[in-house]
């Protein structure tokens, strides 16, 4: 464990960690005027790319540093700490190389096409599913984006909401309904080929560039059409149990930690004239200071031990981790929310000011609720993982009592 990051001791993870972090640092500085324009940080992607932070996740074989989903994380929380906003954004493209890597969802060809570009010109990739009519495509409705199929290849019309990173994005994953077919297939077109419509005006998140994206009639050569599913066939990109979103978890945490340091420093210096010390030293402060800190240690301890754990489990294993993996959202974003709620009420009315960064905090991490997994599907998996392991303890154990 380094004083650096309680979670990283490797020397080389140290040392990237720390590019991360002065990153972090200039993001902060504008992070409060792309919230209030609901502008896109195009300067924040462009310091990444220079970085070369985007290709890191890129596995060894195609130029990038394969880095585990470990490391991925302490880099997003300390990324979020300075803006949330930038640190979603990218972080879709960074775990889409994760999950693309431990699935082989992709052609070995086009995986290698876009994995190379991601090294060699800095290019971004985002899956783009969600729509008006279907919602969240976790729920499994049929797209309304249609793929009509002619020769060499196919015509794709439709409309993608929330499409994260969208004023960035050259490779772009689009589901889309088969004409004359009930397939569904999974197409790859880049961001030249679509329209971006400019919708995203939320209470929080408001700079990660989610727009609407619209495809009119455009080409897909059959190569790119990189899954073909039958009705109620799931992607093979779910064959990794979805170890690569713990990187939303790891962002809202990184905003709940930003909003922990503001209050703790707020509480050591501010000293109203009513008392003869800081605020620190008063008990119902020094009780939120506390309950802050078990919340943090708690949940990022989680987190840490599910990625640490999926990064070692085998391909065949990593799909019975998905229930717990789950959990590790449902609990950071839960435990984020309280962080900042508790950083508010350690500062007062003035955490209400826009002048100060904690009210961007509170509306931000909010946002977690509504990415994925749901925490209803969260509970259905983790209550279907109980009851199956006392079916087959049962059928194994004779021992356990009959009801």
């Amino acid at each position: 464990m380094s004083q650096l990051h309680w979670f990283l001791d490797d020397e080389k993870a140290l040392k990237r960690f720390k590019i991360i972090r002065e990153l972090s640092q200039q993001f902060s500085n504008r992070a409060a005027l792309h919230d209030t324009d609901s502008s896109f940080p195009h300067e924040n992607i462009a310091a990444l790319r220079q970085a070369g932070y985007v290709s890191w996740t890129v596995p060894e074989m195609y130029g990038g540093l394969g880095l585990s989903l470990y490391e991925l994380l302490a880099h997003q929380e300390e990324l979020a700490q300075g803006d949330g906003s930038t640190a979603l954004a990218i972080g879709w493209h960074m775990g889409l190389f994760l999950n693309l890597s431990a699935t082989d969802a992709l052609p070995e060809e086009v995986f290698a096409e876009v994995a190379t570009t991601a090294v060699q010109n800095g290019w971004l990739m985002n899956s783009c599913a969600t729509e008006p009519a279907t919602g969240s495509p976790s729920r499994g409705g049929r797209p309304q984006t249609t793929a009509r199929q002619v020769e060499d290849g196919f015509l794709l019309t439709g409309r993608k909401t929330f499409s994260t990173l969208s004023p960035e994005l050259h490779w772009i994953l689009i589901t889309a309904g088969i004409e004359d077919s009930e397939d569904v297939g999974e197409f790859l077109i880049t961001g030249n080929q679509v329209q971006i419509v400019e919708t995203w005006n939320m209470m929080g998140m408001r700079a990660t560039g989610s727009h609407d994206i619209v495809m009119e009639n455009i080409f897909v050569p059959h190569r790119y059409l990189v899954a073909r599913l039958k009705p109620g066939e799931k992607s093979p990109r779910n064959r990794d149990g979805g170890g690569w979103m713990l990187h939303i978890p790891a962002c809202y945490l990184g905003i709940a930690m930003a909003a922990r340091d503001f209050a703790v420093r707020y509480a050591a210096e501010y000293r109203p004239n009513s008392l003869a010390q800081p605020i620190s030293h008063v008990p119902h402060i020094q009780e939120k200071l506390g309950q802050m800190e078990m919340k943090l240690l708690s949940a990022r301890t989680l987190m840490y031990d599910m990625a640490r754990r999926w990064d070692r489990a085998s391909k065949s294993d990593r799909p019975t981790l998905r229930p717990a993996l789950g959990t590790v959202k449902t609990i950071a974003v839960q435990a984020a929310m309280d962080v900042v709620d508790l950083a508010m009420r350690v500062v007062g009315a003035q955490s209400l000011s826009r002048s100060y960064p904690l009210e961007r905090f509170y509306r931000d991490v909010r946002a977690g609720l509504h990415n994925p997994p749901m925490d209803d599907v969260v509970l259905r998996m983790l209550s279907e993982a109980a009851v199956n392991e006392i079916q087959k303890t049962r059928n194994s154990d004779s021992r356990l009592p009959l009801f």
